[in-house]
């Protein structure tokens, strides 16, 4: 294993929003809104916004932290924690599910992908509205999903990816988020305001924030809305530890987190604030998620919609955006691995990557739904359990508090160190315990 100099952030800014982008996501677009209108709206909300201030200022801070102390990858971060309990290897060996649990998240994403840039495409042209029923969007997208159904768009999303990712941190990742996430706000601001002037808006806008008691008392609410703020967070041991890995020791990590936090959450109410109202201009309910919503009945809507065309092609780029950021950091971490394990350089290390990625996820499309609930409901809870028992729980009190620490003015307070060992570690538990029970929850 040789090791390299490794490229960094240049900014404070460019790494938030890279990590911003890591975060910002189909979970965003295509579950949040569902959750919140199937769940009592303020009654999710109010537990969710709970539940991402625990997890931003506990694991989000963690695994930034984890990555900073190391400055490796997920495998050799792991194997730091190893060597405290006298075995590097056994701490390696546990690092390769994160690791591996990105590759296979980043293949998922990979297929996800060609489907939106096949969408954005046809909303310039105005296919993508064209259909005279939801059962015509239905098989439009049924056939696109089909196995072996969208391989050349699927293949141009993982060549941007790679393409971008091959510059390195500073001038490919860095650069790349700070023109795509301004960019997804604006677009999905201009969308919430052209919305709020449609007649029945309001109705969407009530429904949002009031607060259904009754929703407020189920367990079964908290219990999405921290699976929801658990993803949502992209905490998985993977992607936001190596973004960390890559910032200077004068970086205040707790307040980086803060932001993240922050500006994640703006992004998925903004979702809510454009999807649920533009469902209630039309009398439909949103008790439909995942692609259906996005591929099926976000267009049966737009088509309905005055200036329906410029609409979608304003939606699918911005969500072709928070995409792309996502995808680039799933892949960012086996790439890294791969350079540290092989001393192999940055764009043949990319390729390598690029092409099992490419290889394998035509070879899922057919299957892709299956893939991507499996890896959410046991591999990313399960490396974001793990990282935590190995930074908080192995590494210990002293190690913790000086890593986190570093580039701060204020130390944090005595809340942190217990809140992080026990409640984010537990809530990475129950994640994982609830997804296996409830068929998942993120």
């Amino acid at each position: 294993m040789k090791k390299q100099k490794r490229d960094r952030f240049r900014s404070r800014w460019g790494f938030i929003l890279a990590c911003i982008g890591s975060a910002v996501g189909m979970g965003n677009i295509w579950l949040f809104p569902t959750r919140v209108s199937t769940c009592g709206g303020g009654a999710f909300l109010i537990p969710y916004l709970l539940f991402v201030f625990l997890i931003g200022s506990t694991g989000v801070i963690g695994e930034m932290s984890f990555g900073r102390a190391t400055r490796c990858g997920p495998i050799d971060a792991f194997g730091t924690a190893g060597e405290k309990i006298g075995s590097r290897r056994l701490g390696q060996t546990i690092g390769l599910i994160p690791a591996v649990g990105s590759l296979a998240m980043a293949i998922g994403y990979t297929v996800v992908m060609g489907w939106i840039i096949k969408y954005m495409l046809d909303s310039f042209t105005g296919m993508v509205l064209t259909g005279d029923s939801v059962d015509d969007f239905w098989n439009r997208f049924l056939t696109m999903a089909s196995p072996y159904g969208n391989n050349i768009f699927q293949a141009i999303a993982l060549a941007a990816a790679i393409g971008i990712l091959i510059f390195g941190i500073s001038s490919g990742i860095e650069k790349a988020n700070k023109v795509m996430m301004p960019l997804f706000f604006v677009l999905f601001a201009v969308l919430g305001i052209y919305i709020s002037t449609r007649p029945g808006a309001a109705e969407g806008y009530r429904y949002i924030f009031h607060v259904d008691p009754a929703a407020l008392a189920n367990p079964k609410t908290w219990i999405y809305a921290m699976g929801q703020a658990f993803f949502s967070l992209s905490v998985a041991g993977n992607g936001t530890l190596i973004y960390g890995s890559y910032l200077s020791d004068e970086e205040d990590i707790p307040r980086s987190a803060a932001r993240v936090a922050l500006f994640d959450t703006v992004a998925a109410l903004l979702a809510a604030l454009v999807i649920i109202p533009a469902m209630a201009t039309t009398g439909a309910k949103l008790n439909e998620g995942g692609p259906g919503l996005m591929f099926v009945f976000l267009p049966n809507l737009f088509a309905s919609m005055p200036g329906g065309t410029i609409i979608s092609v304003i939606f699918f780029v911005a969500v072709f955006f928070a995409g792309m950021t996502s995808l680039m950091n799933l892949y960012e971490a086996p790439i890294a691995t791969v350079q540290e394990w092989f001393g192999w350089d940055r764009t043949a290390s990319c390729c390598v990557i690029g092409a099992i990625g490419l290889v394998v996820s035509l070879l899922i499309q057919g299957i892709v739904s299956g893939w991507m609930d499996m890896l959410s409901i046991y591999v990313c809870p399960l490396g974001a359990g793990l990282a935590g028992i190995m930074f908080f729980w192995i590494l210990g009190k002293k190690y913790v508090l000086h890593e986190v620490n570093k580039g701060r003015e204020k130390p944090l307070g005595g809340w942190f160190y217990p809140l992080a060992k026990y409640g984010f570690c537990s809530i990475c538990i129950i994640v994982l315990l609830a997804g296996i029970l409830l068929g998942g929850i993120g």
